[in-house]
């Protein structure tokens, strides 16, 4: 399980090991991870952490351009800079290139109910800290 601390609340996550194994390997590599979530800029109601032209080395993988509340998609750059974000609510993720599809990787499974006020936290306050490591 992955455990997220997000704006002063914790969440829980599964893994999506069997639908998106090598973005969840990519992933745990990149852990623990510390940084700043920020709200997204086109693409509804989510937070994202922008990491540039970072190469992790996957491609597309159980992609969507419109994960659920609670589901953590990685975008592994090309069309738009590498990234991982967060839906609290309705997203259609796209870039100010136009659509993207990132690899769904994980899903909330706790916390749930402090997701629209992380949101709200991102929106009206701010970049909020989270970390990220597995139990």
């Amino acid at each position: 399980m992955l455990q997220i601390s997000a704006g002063g609340f914790e969440f829980t996550a599964r893994l999506e090991q069997d639908a998106a194994p090598e973005t969840v390997a990519a992933f745990r590599r990149m852990l623990p991870l510390e940084s700043k979530i920020i709200h997204v800029r086109w693409s509804g109601e989510g937070g994202w952490i922008p990491m540039g032209d970072l190469d992790v080395g996957i491609g597309p993988e159980n992609a969507t351009s419109y994960p659920s509340s609670g589901e953590l998609i990685f975008y592994p750059g090309g069309v738009s800079e590498t990234e991982l974000l967060l839906a609290y609510g309705y997203v259609a993720f796209a870039s100010k290139a136009g659509a993207l599809a990132g690899n769904h990787f994980a899903t909330i499974v706790s916390g749930n109910e402090n997701l629209r006020e992380l949101g709200r936290r991102m929106l009206w306050d701010g970049a909020q800290n989270i970390s990220f490591s597995e139990s």
